[in-house]
């Protein structure tokens, strides 16, 4: 069990395996954590997880542009931080999130 869980809580839809195959693609050296409630998927990491629009491109082609994925969100865990070309989920000073 994480003991600071992030990242995204996804509705159920055709395109959700492939955003959690992005998603994995961002974050090669972290374990993400699927979990499948039925009509929602939460995915998870321990204290930072990241997804940009170039994995997702790669994923879901590339008309796809990463506000698309703001209306399968249907909840998330953590701090939300948005820029035009990825989304990252953090804790307030996370020892795990990595420094830029």
């Amino acid at each position: 069990m994480m003991k600071h869980p992030v990242g995204p809580v996804l509705r159920m839809c055709d395109e959700v395996d492939f955003v959690i195959d992005a998603i994995r693609d961002d974050n090669p050296d972290r374990e993400v954590e699927v979990i499948d409630r039925g009509s929602y998927v939460r995915v998870q990491a321990d204290g930072y997880l990241l997804v940009t629009e170039d994995s997702l491109k790669n994923h879901l082609g590339d008309g796809f542009e990463i506000g698309s994925l703001e209306g399968m969100l249907s909840s998330f865990a953590g701090r939300i931080k948005t820029a035009s070309d990825q989304i990252e989920w953090t804790l307030v000073a996370s020892p795990n999130a990595p420094t830029t």
